[in-house]
């Protein structure tokens, strides 16, 4: 068994591009649109505490788990788990695993890029002054007229994938490299300053006061669910994006002490945004912070424009929303590319049209469910609530948790000692007891539960 490979699309530059490139992958929609959002549903702080309690006992486990797979395999999610399968000579319907995060990655581009064009669209739009002074009926009346659109809608949706092109299509070093090391620190830039807007036109106070005071009566046992789910998601786990990059991590960094660095920057990425989005939120009277999905694009401009600065910070935050959706993107693209690749010997430039291609008409689906294809439901279910569900729901637990099943319990114990080198046998063996016994029950209870929620509830 060859334990050390090189791959074929080369490594990081250093631990800490990898670093910037997995917090890419991770700091995306979930942490600026969604946490925010479920948080405020669920009073705050106690769901918070149960939210980090998570990343650390689910989250963190099971990313060390997909980069160990993809460093020890050093190519495509697919391949790489072709190549621990076959030097553990486990059963071969394990390969499987590849194939469904590359594809679960594949759909949820798809309309991935659909949202993130929304927050393009709302650059301009906040840039315009249209949102001076609007009331919550006519902001929701102006989100409602950007998803009543499809050509506006299959605009942003392009753009948006072809900027995708544009970083992968330079490959490891010279495209996802460069780009994770200057959108990263830019957005840490642009967070800082927007935290800083928040503390001094905010209510700041109110923000840290709903975000961590513990308030157990607040919290119910749904919400518990909601914050392993959000945990889980988070990190970008199950869709091939991390252990894509794990192929690409130098054999010389520290699997555990990196993915914790990565997981610490997630959490404060998320825990960050719903301090500034509940400052700005507090501060303006009549909106919520339980204002669900429509907090973002339907709550948020009214704030921003009843705030003196609020235009231009208005625009500065949904710049940083569409970087964050552009730096995890660009993860999901990336296995895709590689495997194709691998597979058919194309150029990577090929390889990024036809993926990119792939996912951009597929992601028509999801434009046109918000308004020609609205009535069309199956089940219940439009086209975009479908893909919402099969990958969130189906996919990605069933990934996570067949991830852990065979780091858990199949691949070779050699493997392991190879590429977790370094690792104190403390850690080792709190990792793998996590990795065996917790992470599966908690996935499957998250798995059980939303499909429970959506069918028989």
């Amino acid at each position: 068994m060859a334990l050390q490979q090189k791959g074929m699309h080369g490594t990081w530059a250093s631990r800490w591009t990898f670093i910037m490139a997995a917090t890419g992958s991770a700091v995306g929609l979930g942490n600026m649109w969604k946490f925010p959002y479920v948080a405020g549903s669920n009073g705050g702080g106690a769901f918070v505490l149960i939210y980090l309690g998570c990343i650390l006992l689910i989250g963190v486990p099971v990313m060390m788990a997909e980069v160990l797979i993809g460093r020890h395999g050093r190519q495509s999610p697919i391949n790489s788990m072709n190549e621990a399968v076959a030097d553990s000579n486990a059963n071969s319907r394990w390969r499987s695993v590849g194939w469904l995060g590359v594809l679960a990655g594949l759909l949820i581009l798809s309309f991935y890029a659909v949202i993130a064009g929304w927050a393009l669209d709302y650059i301009l739009l906040i840039s315009s002054g249209d949102v001076q002074g609007i009331n919550g009926a006519a902001a929701g009346a102006a989100f409602d007229n950007l998803l009543s659109n499809p050509g506006r809608l299959v605009m942003w949706q392009t753009l948006f994938m072809a900027l995708c092109v544009i970083v992968v299509i330079g490959g490891v070093k010279r495209g996802l490299g460069i780009a994770v090391e200057t959108l990263m620190p830019l957005l840490f830039l642009m967070m800082l300053m927007l935290l800083v807007f928040a503390f001094l036109k905010g209510n700041f106070e109110a923000a840290v006061n709903f975000l961590f005071s513990f308030n157990l009566d607040a919290l119910t046992w749904r919400g518990v669910l909601e914050a392993m789910g959000q945990a889980f998601f988070t990190l970008s786990i199950g869709m091939g994006a991390i252990m894509a990059y794990g192929a690409y991590m130098p054999q010389d960094a520290n699997i555990g002490k990196t993915i914790l660095i990565v997981a610490f920057f997630d959490s404060a990425v998320a825990i960050i945004s719903g301090l500034i989005i509940f400052s700005i939120v507090f501060a303006t009277p009549g909106i919520e912070p339980s204002a669900g999905p429509g907090l973002m694009f339907i709550s948020l401009p009214v704030a921003f424009g009843s705030m003196p600065g609020g235009l231009l910070i208005g625009a500065v935050f949904f710049v940083l929303v569409s970087i964050a959706a552009w730096s995890s993107a660009i993860s999901l693209l990336e296995p895709c590319v590689a495997w194709l690749m691998e597979a058919k010997s194309t150029s990577r430039a090929k390889a990024n049209l036809v993926i990119a291609g792939t996912a951009w008409v597929l992601g028509l689906g999801s434009v046109f469910s918000f308004n020609i294809w609205s009535e069309y439901k199956v089940a219940g279910f439009t086209y975009f609530d479908f893909l919402d569900f099969l990958t969130a729901n189906i996919m990605l637990p069933i990934s996570g948790l067949l991830i852990t099943l065979f780091v858990g319990y199949v691949i070779k114990r050699e493997v392991i000692d190879f590429e977790m080198q370094g690792t104190s046998d403390k850690v080792m063996e709190v990792w793998q007891f996590t990795i065996r016994y917790i992470a599966p029950f908690a996935i499957s209870l998250v798995f059980i539960m939303g499909v429970y929620d959506k069918f028989f509830a």
